[in-house]
């Protein structure tokens, strides 16, 4: 497969912990599933400490992929011991207090948290900020930081093309997709904005709800475009390199859009978004369509972007090569190394509150 890296040594149990939900959304799973993805084919056993329920699709996404999950519970740090004695902790979270962190650094597990930005930041023996730019932030030390480490999920980089791709000629094909839920309802402003162009194209409207299919369904379709909603699906990567252009959102997929080399517009959807999404824009990686807040009012702005980019069939393989030279999909197997050269814990000491053992981590660096 394209991109794909040597596997390595790996610590033998891994958990995951990481927000998920309706609200929160499935960025955090995955790029935890990415991460785990690259553990589980080193030989790591992976298990995740998340909440899925109400998200089948994600669940059905972990099950495709070989891992169980299991919801944190009243007391994470007992769900994520209890998942497996882990040799290593990754922990990806908004919401989880300081504590988790503290009281699994303090038992003697290795814990890698993700952080963006100026996200909230967990005790930890080790900090990715795979976002561009983040190696020329401040941050929490140790880091790995910059989109040299973004984690992409092996769908990703199975579908990379070997070489930037070239904007093909003739109507153009659309895929529009803002994540594993959509919790802000993209789905049908920047349908009816791409609806105003008026420029003939097919577009593919992924929505994360039935509610969300049924707004975009509802915005009327103009004289020779054709519009197909479906639901999440597995087959997203595909997809993705089938397309002409891409309208997402500007979180997570980013780079996964980067990877793919795809020609794709982004928009802010919520306000964390906005420094990476000004960054992204900024690169000339991605063309901008604006704030999901400020489109709602007036979709001025995506339109007239969308009818420019629908149009110029230059400026889209511009984007094409721009975007795959930002993202090599080696990011991955760089993250696994760095977890790998951590000191682990072995069975020992008890830990408190926990019935389980362990003593403190022993140096075993490669």
């Amino acid at each position: 497969m394209s991109g794909l890296v040597t596997p390595g040594r790996a610590p033998g149990t891994v958990v995951c912990c990481c927000d998920a939900g309706p609200a929160a959304g499935t960025g955090h799973l995955m790029r935890c599933l990415a991460l785990a993805e690259e553990l589980a084919a080193r030989g790591s056993t992976v298990r995740f400490v998340a909440d899925l329920t109400g998200l089948p699709f994600a669940a059905r996404r972990l099950a495709a992929a070989g891992f169980c999950w299991v919801p944190p519970g009243p007391d994470p740090v007992t769900a994520v011991l209890g998942a497996g004695a882990p040799d290593a902790v990754v922990l990806d979270s908004y919401l989880l207090p300081p504590s988790v962190g503290a009281r699994l650094h303090a038992a003697g597990v290795p814990v890698l948290a993700l952080v963006d930005g100026d996200s909230p930041v967990q005790p930890a023996d080790l900090y990715l900020d795979q976002n561009l730019g983040a190696e020329r932030d401040p941050g929490p030390a140790p880091r790995l930081a910059g989109l040299r480490y973004a984690l992409q999920r092996a769908e990703i980089r199975a579908h990379r093309p070997a070489r930037p791709p070239v904007a093909r000629a003739g109507r153009c094909g659309v895929l529009a997709f803002f994540g594993g839920t959509d919790p802000y309802g993209a789905a049908p402003v920047l349908a009816a904005a791409l609806a105003a162009t008026g420029v003939p194209c097919d577009a593919t409207v992924v929505a994360a709800t039935p509610q969300l299919a049924a707004a975009v369904r509802a915005v009327p379709v103009p004289a020779g475009q054709r519009r197909r909603v479906i639901g999440p699906t597995d087959e997203l990567a595909r997809l993705v390199t089938e397309a002409d252009l891409v309208v997402a959102a500007a979180g997570t997929s980013a780079w996964e859009l980067a990877c793919l080399g795809a020609a794709a517009a982004l928009v802010c959807v919520v306000d964390n978004q906005r420094a990476g999404y000004r960054r992204a824009v900024g690169t000339g990686a991605v063309a901008g369509l604006g704030e999901l807040a400020a489109l709602r009012a007036d979709p001025a702005p995506a339109t007239t972007a969308l009818r420019w980019l629908l149009s110029d069939r230059a400026e889209r393989t511009r984007l094409h090569a721009t975007a795959w030279h930002l993202v090599d999909g080696h990011g991955t197997g760089r993250v696994a190394d760095a977890l790998a050269a951590l000191p682990y814990a072995d069975q020992g000491l008890s830990i408190e509150g926990t019935g389980r053992a362990r003593r403190a981590p022993t140096d075993r660096l490669p």
